[in-house]
């Protein structure tokens, strides 16, 4: 098994890279959370996944342990297969995954391309005990102020969470002002949003 590769980034394309180690250029499949903090030049270290097939090793490739760690996660669930959960990886960020299956949220994993509602509900069936719920919500509320966002403004803050998760402006903003100033909270602003978009599909 090999752990990780670390070396310089000598190629870069729309799913994978190649990074030389040492005069050996290795082709690893990326997320594309991954392909964006990379560029040619780079030195880097990537958390690798190696897949045996009949005809093929395949080498995935993450720039976080957190990425790596749900990959692996992914590919435990039936049917979902490297490339599948490599196309989950890039559509959607470990937290706001990670949310979608603590609330349950089949209309969330359904934006993403690939994924219908049955393996939409077999990922929440077979994740939601291996995720847990630890504070995701919260979590998503962070990263949102962390990522840019200012000042105390509740709606600022859960736009962005929810654009995060995959949603556009567009889908929200009706959400929002419907809420308009009685919830106090980011994380109560998510949940409710969560919950309208539940309901409308």
């Amino acid at each position: 098994m090999i752990g990780y590769i670390k070396g310089q980034v000598t190629h870069l394309f729309s799913d994978f890279c190649f990074v030389d180690v040492q005069g050996v250029g290795y082709r690893l499949f990326i997320p594309n959370s991954t392909r964006q903090k990379l560029s040619i030049g780079m030195s880097v270290i990537l958390y690798t996944h190696l897949n045996v097939r009949e005809d093929a090793l395949l080498l995935y490739g993450f720039i976080t342990q957190e990425e790596y760690d749900l990959f692996l996660q992914l590919i435990s669930v039936t049917g979902i297969g490297p490339r599948v959960g490599l196309g989950i990886l890039s559509a959607v960020n470990p937290e706001g995954f990670r949310l979608a299956i603590n609330q349950k949220n089949v209309g969330v994993l359904t934006k993403i391309p690939g994924i219908g509602k049955k393996t939409a509900e077999r990922l929440i069936l077979e994740l939601q005990d291996k995720l847990g719920d630890s504070g995701q919500t919260e979590a998503i509320a962070e990263s949102a102020i962390a990522s840019g966002t200012t000042g105390n403004d509740v709606q600022a803050q859960a736009l962005q969470a929810l654009v995060a998760l995959g949603y556009n402006q567009g889908e929200i903003a009706p959400i929002m002002r419907k809420a308009g100033s009685d919830v106090k909270s980011v994380e109560d602003l998510i949940k409710l949003a969560l919950r309208e978009f539940g309901s409308g599909r």
